[in-house]
């Protein structure tokens, strides 16, 4: 069987941890950020994890991570 390729945008938004769960950085950090308030702003910071439901579909866009 041939390998299966890494989808290379998925792979710089998702880093899998040593337990197998995937790990994701949130949305709406980048720009317009003046009337966002200082506690949003920093808990937009905080990574998360990727929601169950999602989990299947991004593990088979990034096998070998």
């Amino acid at each position: 069987m041939p390998k299966i390729k890494t989808n290379r945008g998925a792979a710089k938004r998702f880093k899998k941890t040593g337990t197998g769960k995937v790990k994701r950085s949130h949305a709406f950090t980048s720009h317009i950020l003046t009337p966002k308030t200082r506690k949003r702003k920093r808990n937009l910071r905080q990574g998360n994890t990727v929601a169950a439901v999602d989990h299947k579909n991004i593990c088979a866009l990034i096998p070998y991570m």
